[in-house]
């Protein structure tokens, strides 16, 4: 029996004020590397934006600043400073030292907001070293800092501005607020560095779906500055989202309001077999989705799927329009805008809509839409519902292809490929195997690795260039094959991550042009065909080292052309004997172990998708068969290349 009287109340730690913020960061903002760094600037602009929802705003400001900082400014009302009777302090600090405090709760201050917690800004002032507001209101400079969450000066009238970033550009503003943060080197200890392209495709997103609203970002790192403003709003975005590719309708555009529920839908098919339907709501990028990207998807299918069999355009019987058939080609954008008041989100990063109510909702609104659009469009009707047929076709041809595999038993766990030197261990999530380029590199790994948990998978040459290429003439390459068979979890419909067998898949090639270029062929194969071990980050690519230096009897092993330098730099006149290695063949197996496959001192880059849309883009230029793209990127990005030849 569990002695219970050592479990008592003294073993109970009640955490004060914005404690539990800076004690658990990752539980209110996802994470405390460059994705929650990055999350807290848009919790400040989300701050702006919502003004801007409201019609009190027309600019939002953004600035990235020399000393680490980051200042959001907006011309909307001001964040109130009046003092609240219950705590004795202005609304502001209370605001900013309280959490779940805020304006959105009870909906009267904001009808539309993308935040409601109350807990978004003030997490971002506990987690800041330094956090500064200025209140733009009657003529006047109000002024609050605080450290980490505490207050450090009080709320004073001050006669100019004090923020010295953006300062000439908001002295023109009368009313507004204007926050500067420094990010806490104590919690985010990977990195402190904004990223520009990261801030600028974000900004860019906020401007297409607050249309109307100047948004201005200047960096002071670089001196440069960018301004958005889009009359078209989700129509300009779907026609960003399809620029180079082939389009095969007019777009198809959808604003219905019901019950409090505002939703616009931009629709639009091209030519390429990836689906791509970014969801928000009131402006919140809500990337996992939720219940009004489902009611949206339900409503689709049934559209398209009605509409053809009232006009008889399912000439084979057989032929059951699904989902995934009508989704293959698609983008579209669903913007979602409701009172801040009933919302509700799963997790504080707002990355998913858990309103159940909303799904028929918006089920209802886009069928009527779609009804209506396809009844007066029969073209564009025809055309989506004729798309839909061939994708029918084409899954049927796969299936046929991936029968006869499995008939063959090559899909059977008992007939694993037999290039694979697989791993004893059966846990997934131990098991790693490493897909490596040619023969020798193939050998040294096998005889290198730790057989209980590490399998090896040689590839022979180049696989399939597999950008444009269905999945019918994918399972039929047998490099692809033997890698579908090898991890266990199927392919297309069949799909089913939870029978992956390894939990790290490692892409191991030379450090050279060929080296990258087989490497970016794998990566093009799972980015379109198995994305699903990217979004659950089983993939990684070994870094083998460059050099080999040698001093006396003393080796070490470095990765960069830099790192070389300064490793010669540091030893003066010391004898070094140099090695590069061309490829991964030329080390032996101990080598290949200590500084490519040992857990303890390997490098391995995880491979993550962070923007969708420009990872879809640049596969497309780098991959397609649409050469002056990819010509125009070359002659455009030769300066950036170090070419070992």
């Amino acid at each position: 029996m569990p002695d219970t009287q050592k479990y008592t109340g003294k073993q109970i730690v009640v955490l004060e004020g914005l404690e539990p913020v800076r004690k658990r960061p990752a539980m209110y903002i996802g994470s405390t590397d460059t994705r929650g760094l990055h999350h807290c600037l848009w919790e400040v602009i989300d701050n702006g934006i919502d003004e801007a929802l409201g019609g009190f705003a027309k600019n939002i400001w953004v600035g990235i600043n020399k000393d680490g900082s980051a200042t959001v400014a907006d011309d909307g009302r001001g964040i109130p400073i009046d003092i609240m009777p219950k705590y004795g302090k202005p609304a502001v600090e209370v605001i900013m030292t309280t959490l779940h405090s805020g304006g959105k709760f009870e909906g009267d201050a904001y009808k539309v907001s993308g935040g409601l917690h109350g807990v978004g800004t003030t997490c971002v002032n506990a987690l800041s070293v330094n956090y500064q507001i200025e209140v733009r209101r009657d003529n006047k400079f109000n002024y609050i800092d605080f450290t980490r969450g505490v207050t450090k000066t009080k709320l004073t009238v001050i006669p100019e501005s004090k923020n010295q970033h953006l300062k000439s550009i908001l002295l023109s503003s009368i009313n507004g607020t204007t926050v500067t943060f420094y990010p806490d080197p104590e919690i985010f200890k990977e990195t402190l560095e904004f990223d520009d392209k990261t801030i600028i495709r974000s900004l860019k997103d906020h401007a297409y779906l607050t249309s109307k609203v100047y948004i201005h970002f200047y960096d002071e790192r670089n001196n440069t500055e960018h301004h958005y403003y889009f009359e078209g709003g989700i129509l300009s975005l779907l026609s960003e989202l399809n620029k180079g590719k082939m389009v095969l309708h007019p777009p198809i555009y959808i604003h219905q309001n019901q019950a409090d529920v505002d939703i616009e839908v931009a629709i639009q098919y091209n030519d390429t077999f990836a689906e791509n339907t970014p969801s928000f709501v009131n402006i919140i990028n809500t990337h996992e989705g939720g219940t009004h990207l489902s009611g949206f998807k339900s409503a689709l299918t049934k559209s398209i799927k009605d509409y053809a069999e009232r006009k008889e355009m399912i000439k084979n019987k057989n032929d059951v329009i699904s989902g995934d058939d009508v989704r293959e080609g698609l983008t579209a954008i669903i913007s979602l805008k409701m009172g801040s008041k009933d919302l509700q989100f799963e997790g504080q990063t707002k990355g998913k809509l858990g309103n159940s109510e909303v799904q028929p909702i918006v089920a209802k609104m886009v069928r009527e839409g779609l009804d209506i659009y396809f009844e007066e469009h029969p073209d564009v009707a025809k055309t989506i519902i004729n798309k839909a047929l061939l994708t029918i076709q084409i899954r049927k041809a796969a299936k046929a292809a991936k029968d006869a595999i499995m008939r063959k038993g090559a899909f059977d766990s008992l007939g694993l490929p037999g290039k694979l030197a697989d791993c004893q261990s059966k846990h997934p999530e131990e098991c790693e195997i490493y897909i490596v380029e040619g023969d020798s590199a193939g050998g040294s790994a096998k005889q290198g690795r730790d057989r209980k948990f590490q399998a090896i998978l040689p590839l022979w040459g180049k696989a399939l260039n597999t950008e444009g290429i269905r999945l019918d003439k994918i399972v039929g390459s047998d490099k692809l094959k033997d890698l579908i068979i090898a991890l266990g979890m199927g392919i297309g419909d069949t799909f089913d991550i939870t029978k992956c067998r390894y939990h790290r898949i490692i892409l191991m090639a030379d450090a050279d042009v060929d080296g990258a270029h087989i490497s970016t062929l794998l990566l093009t194969f799972m980015f379109r065909h198995l994305p699903g071990l990217i979004e659950h980050g089983y993939v990684y690519i070994a870094m083998p080292p460059l050099y080999r230096l040698r001093v006396g009897k003393k080796i070490d092993y470095v990765y960069t052309d830099e790192e070389k330098e300064n490793y010669l730099n540091k030893l003066k006149s010391e004898k070094v004997e140099i090695q590069r290695y061309k490829g991964l063949g030329e080390m032996n197996p101990t080598q290949l172990w200590d500084t490519t496959m040992n857990p303890a001192t390997r490098l391995l880059k995880k491979v993550s998708i962070v923007d969708a849309q420009r990872a879809d883009e640049i596969f497309r230029i780098l991959m397609s068969e649409d050469v002056p793209p990819r010509k125009k990127f070359i002659v455009t990005h030769a300066h950036l290349a170090t070419l070992d030849i």
